[in-house]
């Protein structure tokens, strides 16, 4: 059982790391346009910023969970 959910943290993150990565990109188009919307860019830096957190948590989450399957 413990095999099977740290397989669905991985699966988790790498999702949350997929988002993370298009956001950046997002950001970096944007960046260039000179009529942004200011709202919509600190929403995204905010998410952006909540999806590291998360992705920094699960990971933990998973490297204490082998070492507490070994």
């Amino acid at each position: 059982m413990l095999e099977n959910t740290t397989e669905d943290i991985q699966t988790r993150i790498e999702k949350l790391k997929s988002e993370h990565r298009d956001l950046d990109d997002v950001l970096k188009r944007l960046s260039e346009d000179r009529n942004i919307d200011e709202l919509q860019i600190r929403r995204m830096k905010k998410r952006k910023l909540q999806l590291k957190d998360t992705i920094t948590m699960l990971e933990s989450q998973s490297l204490a969970g082998v070492s507490a399957g070994k």
